[in-house]
């Protein structure tokens, strides 16, 4: 029973006892009219205390929902959980309303010391509490939830008390067979003004009195810790209503109302947390976004639609309408076609497919219903785009400067302002010229992110330009990354000492050349010249053991790439190219060998590394040999490779694949005559070689995207070639060599396949046909070089490399 007391406040006899569901925008707004209505002396809310002190940030005009409290335990930062809040969080209006009020606030749930060494890292656990989110494991299935206490997990297999969802009971008891709808029609489309003109407190009273019957027919029915939790709550309780009297109010999950308002002792309640494990703990304002609230993003949340219920929430009145509105909005700026008129009739159809649902208001089914008839013209295609930007969001919140942060967080605040890289929850392209200085020192931070395993930017493929001083970053801002950071504070207290600290920690710990190597290139990108030295010497030390040319091989590539930084980013690569040039070495004299005796897929994985070499050497010899200056010894690298290849391309031991490579990189680096590759792939494919070893030698020399369909356009006595060889295949051998044939040629492109068609169709061309310029029934190209054609297209290059044209008597 209640009544109004001289200053208007309704008068409760007891603790006023909010049962909610989280993030629920009825819920809320009903918090809201209950409190405006009751006026208590101090607020209750289900939550970790140690989050007490940060409940002042919540009124400073920079934090915007959605945000969270972090918790994570000092010794091991993996180990935290996240207690999200969104503008519409019954949670959140309470904090809001207290402190607008001047009223004390408290979060009265089990402590996070308790309940995060209870807690498995890097995962949901049945050890986790129920009301809080696992940050550091997005990959972690989605866990069920109940709707009235949707951060709820899945209870234990050794539970004896079946997991009881109260709101499917409620809603099959009135007739619903969608829990979802039911909770909307009851709950959420609650008009603001019914609820400053009812009873405030009636949907409060009857939700309990729901709860309570369904516990006493259930038991328990939820999460194992919920005994230890309620009990935990009621000692809170206790302690306010000594100090506060019966006049607090506590916003709880409907289904602990009646375990709060049980009569039980104090000492039962201290024997259920008696012996509870603790650890140390920190807790802090994170930035959240409405994707992580969603449910489909393994977080678990609870609601399908946050920004259906955001827009709910803010829309003061004629929802509905507002909703289209933005609908129509959003695709307007996807340069679709939407008038008023169908804003008018979609809400028209909305309203009427509400009314014969028999639902109070037109809910989020109903708009998706309308707009995929009027604005979509009933394509789904536009909806996934509504779904993604309206339904979802990707609202991303801020949080004040003042909100305690771990020093590495900080660092990374400062550099992140300095570089001005805001973090965003939209994924972003982000193009870097690194000889810009700015744009060199984003790069960097990103690649010691990267090093620290915070992946707020992953690597992206170059657009329009191939050069090293060209990077590509595809940037994107996860809640989850702020424990990252704080796991990445065991290094150290600034971005660049902390990747410094660890890429000495991997370099001593790495056991393989190419882990060294990748580290090595790593820390030149990072800018990490302290770590070098002991990075280096990790490099030499595994070098100089390692005898596997496979290894060997696998290790050049990236210290070629690493010996480029040199210019780019001015970084002293000396040490670089000692260790380099001596892996080349032993390369040149150990792969002969190793190429005999392979089976298919280990002739496969070798063409790949002498693929790698091939580019490794040359950079090295283009890094040691500037152009204009004299040749050093690197330049003799070349021709030893050259004299391997040689070898290679010569072997008959040697698989047909790596035969058939090695001769085209020969013809490519101009060591290989046309004449002397065209009798090589005559030998490759006489009939007495079989038609498997055959095929393979036609992969390497043309296959994948080396360019091959054009070398064999150009080229017709090559192809030619081809043509025969594949023309005299036996018939029962036809189909082993197939697969391997339409592996190489279908990765040539459709005018290359459509080209070489052509050229096969119509056959060899007439010797006396081959001259003649003027007639085109011969596709293809001619023989020699057109010299006055060639020249007319002088003047076009030099304008554009903007290059001033050499008179000819200059070059005499």
């Amino acid at each position: 029973m209640s009544d109004r007391n001289a200053t208007g406040a309704v008068a409760v006899a007891g603790p006023l006892l909010l049962g909610v569901r989280h993030h629920g925008p009825g819920s809320a707004r009903a918090v809201r009219a209950a409190l405006d209505a009751a006026r208590p002396a101090a607020v209750l809310i289900e939550g970790p205390p140690e989050g007490d002190a940060l409940l002042p940030l919540a009124a400073d005009p920079q934090m915007r929902p959605p945000v969270a409290l972090l918790a994570h335990a000092v010794d091991d930062p993996g180990r935290a959980a996240f207690w999200p809040l969104a503008e519409f969080s019954p949670e959140w209006v309470a904090i809001r309303w207290a402190l607008a009020h001047d009223v004390p606030v408290r979060f009265i749930d089990l402590p996070a010391t308790h309940s995060l060494a209870l807690k498995e890292p890097h995962g949901d656990q049945p050890g986790e509490q129920p009301g809080e989110e696992t940050g550091p494991a997005p990959e972690t299935p989605e866990t069920p939830e109940t709707p009235e206490t949707p951060e709820t997990c899945e209870a234990p297999e050794e539970e004896a008390t079946p997991h009881v969802d109260p709101i499917r009971v409620l809603a099959e008891t009135a007739g619903y067979d969608d829990p979802e709808r039911w909770w909307e029609d009851v709950v959420e489309h609650r008009s603001p003004a019914a609820d400053a003109t009812a009873d405030a407190l009636a949907p409060f009273t009857a939700l309990a009195e729901a709860m309570t019957a369904l516990r006493e027919a259930y038991g328990d029915g939820g999460h194992p810790r919920d005994a230890v939790r309620e009990a935990y709550m009621r000692i809170q309780l206790r302690t306010a209503r000594k100090e506060f009297g019966d006049g607090v109010a506590v916003v709880c999950g409907a289904w602990h109302v009646p375990a709060l308002a049980a009569r039980t002792t104090l000492a039962a309640d201290r024997a259920l947390l008696k012996g509870l494990p603790k650890v140390k703990a920190e807790m802090t304002w994170v930035p959240w976004t409405h994707r992580r609230l969603a449910r489909h993003s393994g977080y678990g949340a609870g609601i399908d639609s946050p920004g259906w219920y955001g827009h709910l929430f803010g829309a003061a009145d004629r929802p509905i309408e507002r909703w289209m509105t933005k609908v129509a909005g959003l695709l307007r700026e996807e340069d679709r076609f939407v008038s008023t008129a169908h804003v008018i009739e979609a809400v028209r159809l909305a309203e009427s497919l509400a009314a014969m649902r028999g639902r109070p208001l037109a809910g989020l089914s109903e708009t998706t219903d309308a707009v995929r008839a009027v604005m979509c013209e009933g394509s789904d295609v536009p909806l996934a785009l509504i779904q993604d930007r309206l339904v979802v969001g990707e609202t991303l919140g801020e949080v004040p400067d003042s909100a305690p942060a771990v020093p590495l967080q900080r660092d990374l605040t400062r550099s992140q302002r300095t570089l001005r890289l805001k973090p965003e929850a939209l994924e972003k392209e982000l193009d870097l010229d690194l000889r810009k200085e700015t744009d060199a020192a984003r790069s960097r931070l990103l690649h010691r992110l990267r090093l620290l395993s915070i992946g707020w930017g992953e690597p992206a493929e170059g657009r329009g330009s191939t050069g090293t001083f060209r990077e590509s970053w595809r940037l994107r801002w996860e809640p989850e990354l702020h424990v990252r950071v704080a796991e990445a504070g065991v290094w150290g207290t600034t971005v660049a000492t902390a990747a410094t600290a660890k890429a000495e920690s991997q370099a001593l710990a790495a056991t393989g050349l190419s882990e060294v190597t990748a580290l090595a290139e790593h820390c030149l990108l990072a800018g990490l010249p302290e770590a070098l030295p002991v990075v280096m010497k990790a490099l030499a030390d595994r070098a100089a053991l390692d005898a596997d040319v496979g290894h060997l091989a696998d290790a050049l590539p990236a210290l070629a790439r690493s010996l480029r930084y040199g210019d780019v980013r001015s970084t002293d690569t000396a040490a670089l190219a000692e260790v380099a040039a001596g892996l080349a070495e032993r390369i040149c004299v150990g792969l002969p060998p190793a190429c005999t005796g392979l089976d298919a897929d280990g002739a496969e994985a070798l063409r790949r590394q002498v693929d790698g070499v091939h580019s490794a050497i040359g950079l090295l010899v283009a890094g040691a040999t500037p152009a204009g200056a004299e040749a050093t010894p690197a330049e003799g690298l070349r021709d030893r490779w050259g004299a391997v290849l040689r070898k290679l391309a010569g072997r008959d031991t040697v698989a047909g694949i790596i035969r058939g490579r090695a001769t085209r990189l020969l013809l490519d680096e101009g060591r290989l005559t046309e004449d002397e590759a065209a009798r090589l792939m005559g030998l490759a494919l006489s009939p007495g070689t079989p038609p498997t070893d055959a095929a393979a030698w036609i992969e390497g020399f043309v296959g994948g995207a080396s360019g091959g369909g054009m070398l064999l356009v150009h080229d017709e006595r090559l192809l030619s070639l081809v043509d025969a060889w594949l023309t005299g295949v036996p018939a029962d051998t036809f189909t082993d060599v197939l697969p391997l044939l339409r592996r190489t040629f279908s990765a040539y492109e459709p005018g290359v396949r459509r080209t070489l068609g052509e050229l096969v169709r119509r056959g060899p061309v007439p010797e006396g046909a081959r001259n003649d310029a003027t007639d085109h029934a011969y596709p293809g190209f001619g023989p020699g070089l057109d010299q006055d054609r060639a020249d007319a297209v002088e003047p076009v290059l030099h304008l554009l490399l903007g290059r001033t044209p050499v008179p000819a008597e200059a070059t005499a």
